[in-house]
């Protein structure tokens, strides 16, 4: 498998209980955690299907997206979309099952599970426990007719 050259970033103002909420609700697994002097977990990389995502913590002056859309109008109304303002697109092999697992961990689910024929995937998107964004999809089953027999493959 080739070097994962673009590995998304997320600031959380919890890291620690994020990670272990992303691990429930999304499938990642953690596969590594630092925390500074104090206990506070400030640092953790975690992977699905061998994609790496990094959570940090950058400060105590950061506000999550949740935490912004709470004090600012602005913020607010961008998280009245149902879409992926800032986030990422995740594949993953069983979509149905990756929806119930979310939805189940308590996932905002911003958009139902649907088939996005335009660009051929199965998809959903949703919202963690402080407002990053999250698409998940399938690829969609592409049925070829096999000529003269009335079958698809």
């Amino acid at each position: 498998m080739a070097e994962q050259r673009v590995v998304p970033m997320f600031s959380y103002e919890d890291v620690g209980r994020a990670a272990d909420w992303i691990a429930k609700a999304f499938g990642f697994e953690e596969t590594g955690r630092w925390s500074d002097e104090g206990g506070r977990v400030t640092h953790v990389n975690m992977e699905l299907d061998g994609g790496l995502i990094m959570l940090g913590y950058p400060s105590s002056d950061y506000q999550s997206p949740r935490h912004h859309a709470e004090i600012c109008d602005q913020a607010r109304a961008w998280s009245q979309t149902p879409y992926v303002i800032d986030g990422v697109h995740v594949s993953v092999d069983d979509i149905d099952a990756h929806y119930e697992q979310a939805k189940a961990a308590g996932a905002t689910i911003l958009s139902e599970l649907e088939n996005n024929t335009g660009i051929g995937q199965r998809q959903y998107r949703a919202e963690d426990l402080e407002g990053h964004r999250w698409m998940f999809a399938q690829p969609l089953l592409r049925l070829v007719s096999v000529p003269g027999t009335g079958t698809k493959l």
